[in-house]
């Protein structure tokens, strides 16, 4: 149930982040960058819908696809998001209905407009989910073709980008594309950082100190293997473990107090995949 409730919380955290992301930054300054939402924006100069009611429209009809062409396999989490997605959106738009940018800064604002949705993004992806849109038709295409997909969203992503050059202004297009170049890196910083650990190799005379406290301690594990020192020739002990940040520092910490002459070695790492880490 805590498992649970905490993925609930998540998708629905990183959904109104989005919704926030796009209605406020995107939406306001007509960027066209991204799927689904940067398809709107285009649909909402014509002035037949708003680009919030066009977004609920379109991912329900993806949806509905979704259903009938992917079945029952169709992720949940994914139509749970595309749905708060788009109701976010339509209900911004009426409670707090928006004319004009909220600032006269438009590089601050496409700063907001490409980190807020990219962070959502980020959460969703990390857990497994993402906010349906231009990604249904993804996972059709996975099913029926061989093509690249990630290419084919891309240049999908391109025109919609391009054409917002000439329905809007030049410079409303090439704040597009630049939104365009960044959320791609975004995002992959964004879940990079989420997922990022520390990985101790930790060579020492006695294992038994650190291996306490990082068992007792942190509530983690360890792998002990016994070396033989390349200059001494003396027995030495080398442990492995996989921690998160907070852990880290507390068993750095812990083995300079009370082995000052054991030697650490400590990387970066952001793919462990096992108990107590992220599943396959």
């Amino acid at each position: 149930m805590k498992s649970k409730t905490k993925s609930f919380a998540l998708l629905t955290g990183s959904t109104l982040i989005m919704a926030v992301g796009i209605y406020f930054f995107k939406f306001a300054n007509n960027f066209t960058f991204g799927g689904i939402t940067g398809l709107a924006v285009l649909v909402a100069k014509s002035g037949v819908i708003s680009a919030s009611d066009f977004t609920f429209i379109a991912n329900m009809i993806l949806l509905v696809i979704g259903f009938i062409i992917l079945g029952r396999k169709f992720a949940a989490k994914t139509a749970y998001c595309s749905i708060l997605l788009s109701v976010c959106l339509s209900l911004l738009e009426r409670v707090y209905p928006l004319t004009h940018p909220l600032t006269d800064q438009p590089v601050l604002e496409l700063a907001f407009a490409i980190a807020l949705p990219s962070l959502g993004s980020a959460v969703l992806f990390n857990i497994g989910s993402s906010s349906g849109g231009t990604d249904i038709i993804a996972m059709i295409m996975r099913k029926y073709t061989s093509a690249d997909i990630g290419k084919a969203l891309l240049i999908t992503d391109f025109i919609i980008t391009l054409a917002g050059c000439f329905v809007f202004d030049i410079e409303t297009g090439l704040y597009s594309f630049l939104g365009l170049a960044v959320r791609s890196f975004m995002i992959d910083g964004f879940i990079e950082s989420l997922n990022l650990s520390k990985y101790f190799n930790v060579v020492c005379n006695d294992p038994t100190p650190v291996c306490d406290f990082i068992n007792d301690t942190l509530k983690r594990s360890a792998t002990i293997v016994l070396a033989q020192g390349a200059f001494s020739g003396e027995d030495k002990y080398i442990i492995f473990t996989a921690l998160n940040r907070i852990e880290a520092v507390k068993l750095r910490n812990f083995i300079k107090e009370n082995d000052p002459e054991a030697f650490m070695l400590i990387s970066n790492t952001s793919e462990i995949i096992g108990k107590g880490f992220h599943s396959i």
